[in-house]
């Protein structure tokens, strides 16, 4: 069996980096194409417009999460939890990564108005939610977490550190006027590089926010809270969708 991509992946692996490149607003078909090396003609062959393959692209992504969750479905449930909010944490230099968070969060604004995106980004949601809340379910079975409202708990953790994603994104650098009201681990406030970002990017602020006010207190009697750091990574890979 051939090792070389499909042209779909190939296609696919186009668009990722034309948004990256161009945003959701400016992205054409021909930047696409010109990102994976095939003609116009060809992406037309296989998509009618620029929302057809931007549309097939969301699916890729979603599918791409939903398999990222698969591979560690038998890790122990506060591994997966830890990992899970690992995966919303990332540095305010990942300018790369930035970028495309950047062109996804354009597509979700189109939710409102463009029922074919809005029905993958309540695939999206429904991932994401049902992924914690069966991590809970699990710990809960396990003894690792005490008996709580699953969904409830599962809204809050996702909508915590998703927000925190779009907040860091959306402010230059991660960066405004409240940062300084922010604590690390170390119980000291996070410093700035020399380029005036924060040292410690505000998603991670967050995620470690949330394992001590939000995760802690679920664990049953006993059971140790994991580093953040150990999560960190371990659903991300290297210039790949997520």
């Amino acid at each position: 069996m051939s090792d070389q991509p499909s042209a779909a992946d190939e296609i696919m692996d186009g668009v990722y980096h034309a948004l990256r490149s161009h945003g959701y607003a400016d992205v054409t078909m021909q930047d696409i194409a010109d990102e994976c090396s095939k003609s116009k003609s060809l992406l037309h062959y296989h998509y009618d417009t620029k929302e057809d393959l931007l549309v097939a692209f969301l699916d890729e992504v979603i599918t791409d999460s939903a398999a990222r969750i698969r591979a560690h479905a038998d890790d122990p449930p506060i591994d997966r939890l830890v990992g899970f909010i690992g995966w919303f944490v990332f540095e305010t230099d990942a300018v790369d990564r930035e970028a495309f968070h950047i062109a996804l969060l354009e597509l979700r604004t189109q939710g409102p108005f463009n029922e074919r995106i809005r029905e993958q980004l309540v695939r999206s949601d429904r991932l994401l939610r049902g992924t914690v809340a069966d991590i809970l379910e699990s710990g809960i079975e396990a003894g690792v977490f005490r008996d709580v409202d699953v969904e409830e708990t599962a809204a809050l953790i996702v909508a915590t550190v998703d927000g925190a994603r779009t907040r860091q994104i959306t402010l230059t650098g991660g960066a405004d006027e409240t940062d300084g009201e922010w604590e690390d681990e170390s119980g000291e406030a996070p410093g700035t590089t020399a380029e005036g970002l924060p040292e410690t990017p505000y998603t991670r602020l967050v995620a470690e926010a949330t394992l001590r006010r939000i995760v802690q207190p679920l664990l049953a009697e006993g059971v140790e809270l994991p580093d953040l750091s150990d999560g960190l990574g371990v659903m991300t890979d290297e210039d790949q969708p997520e």
